[in-house]
C-alpha cells in the first residue's frame, strides 16, 4: 500500500518512475519516542501516547505498542518517575526518550523553568534510574555516560533529544540506499546532514561537505569524525539552507549531491542542484508530497530519476520513508 501511494504522488507530479519493493525496516521496532505524561481528571497519571483526536493519553502500561522496542517500552516507568518531580509545577510534561548504547536518553519538555531543589530532585532521580543522561529542553541535568550511537565505523554522541532515525533498521536501510546511490564518488555534498548519518558513513570512501542549520548537531559529527580512524576529510558548515540554500556555483565541485530535508522539503534548493553542474543527486524524503515536487524540479532542470525505493519503518502508519537516485 506504501509503495502505491508513493508511487501515485509521482504520477500525480508527472514523474515517471518505477517504483521498487518496499524495504520492511521496523526491525526491533522504535529506539526513538516522544511520550506525553499528563494527570487525568481521576487523579492518575498517565505516560503514553495521545489518543487520535483526543488530549487523553493512553498509558503505555495498560495498552504495550509493538512499534516500540524493548528498551523504549521499559522507559514508560523511569519516565512516570521523572514526570512525579515536575507536576506539581502544573505544566504538562513531554519526554523524548532515545534508546542508546550506553543506556536511555531522556530530554524532559514543557516544564518551562524548573527550581534548583527540583533539578536535584531529578539529577538523584536519573542517576537512581541508571539514565545515560537526562536534560530538560536540551539543558544538561546529569550526565552518567554519553549517549552514543553507532553510524558506519563512527560513534556519536548525541546531542539532547537530536534527531535519530526512528528504527536502527531503517537507518540502516535508508543508508544503505544512500551510499550504493552515491556510488564511487569522490565529493560529495550531504545536505540537512544531522549529526552525521549518512556523512560519517560516506566519508569512509569519499571526501564529504556536510551542511547542517544546528550547530549541536554539526559539532557532534564534527567530534565523531576527529576521534575515528580512517575517514577522509568532512568539512561542515552551519547553513540554514531554507532561507541560503546551497548556490549552484557552490555545488560546482561535487561529484554528488545528497539531500534530506524535514518535511517541507526543499523546492529552493532543489532549484538550485537542477541549476548547477552536478551529475548525479541522492534524495532523501519523509513527506511523499514534498518528495515528488523537489524530484518533478530536479527533473524538469535535466534529470532522470533512475530508482525510487520506499522504506517502511513506521509499521501501522501510514508515513514512509523514501530514497531517490537521479543522474544526468
Amino acid at each position: 500500500m506504501k509503495r502505491d501511494a508513493l508511487a501515485e504522488e509521482l504520477r500525480l507530479a508527472g514523474i515517471e518512475a518505477e517504483v521498487e519493493p518496499c524495504v520492511d525496516a521496523q526491525g526491533a521496532g522504535r529506539r526513538r519516542a516522544t511520550f506525553h505524561a499528563r494527570r487525568g481528571e481521576d487523579g492518575v497519571l498517565r505516560v503514553g501516547f495521545m489518543q487520535p483526536k483526543t488530549h487523553n493519553v493512553l498509558d503505555l502500561a495498560e495498552h504495550p505498542e509493538p512499534i516500540l522496542s524493548e528498551a523504549i517500552q521499559k522507559s514508560v516507568e523511569p519516565v512516570r518517575t521523572l514526570a512525579r518531580l515536575l507536576l506539581g509545577l502544573k505544566k504538562p510534561v513531554d519526554a523524548v526518550v532515545t534508546s542508546t548504547l550506553s543506556g536511555l536518553d531522556i530530554d524532559l519538555r514543557g516544564a518551562g523553568k524548573v527550581p534548583e531543589k527540583v533539578r536535584l530532585a531529578l539529577a538523584e532521580t536519573a542517576q537512581r534510574l541508571d539514565l545515560a543522561r537526562l536534560s530538560l529542553h536540551g539543558d544538561l541535568v546529569v550526565e552518567a555516560r554519553p549517549p552514543i550511537v553507532r553510524f558506519g565505523r563512527a560513534e556519536v554522541i548525541l546531542p539532547p533529544g537530536g534527531f535519530l532515525q526512528a528504527t536502527e533498521a531503517g537507518e540502516a536501510a535508508l543508508a544503505g540506499l544512500v551510499t550504493e546511490g552515491v556510488g564511487s564518488a569522490k565529493r560529495v555534498a550531504d545536505l540537512f546532514a544531522g549529526v552525521g548519518t549518512f556523512a560519517l558513513r560516506l566519508a569512509e570512501k569519499a571526501l564529504v561537505l556536510a551542511v547542517e542549520q544546528d550547530r549541536t548537531a554539526l559539532a557532534a559529527l564534527d567530534r565523531a569524525w576527529r576521534k575515528t580512524q580512517g575517514l577522509k576529510q568532512i568539512t561542515q558548515e552551519a547553513r540554514d539552507l531554507f532561507r541560503r540554500p546551497m548556490l549552484a556555483a557552490e555545488l560546482k565541485d561535487m561529484d554528488v549531491v545528497v539531500f534530506d530535508p524535514p518535511r517541507a522539503g526543499a523546492d529552493h534548493q532543489a532549484r538550485n542542484i537542477a541549476a548547477s553542474r552536478v551529475k548525479r543527486v541522492v534524495a532523501v524524503s519523509c513527506n511523499a508530497q514534498t518528495f515528488a515536487r523537489d524530484l518533478k524540479i530536479l527533473v524538469d532542470g535535466g534529470f532522470r530519476v533512475e530508482k525510487v525505493t520506499p522504506v517502511d519503518q513506521f509499521r501501522n502508519s501510514p508515513h514512509t520513508e523514501a530514497v531517490a537516485v537521479l543522474g544526468r
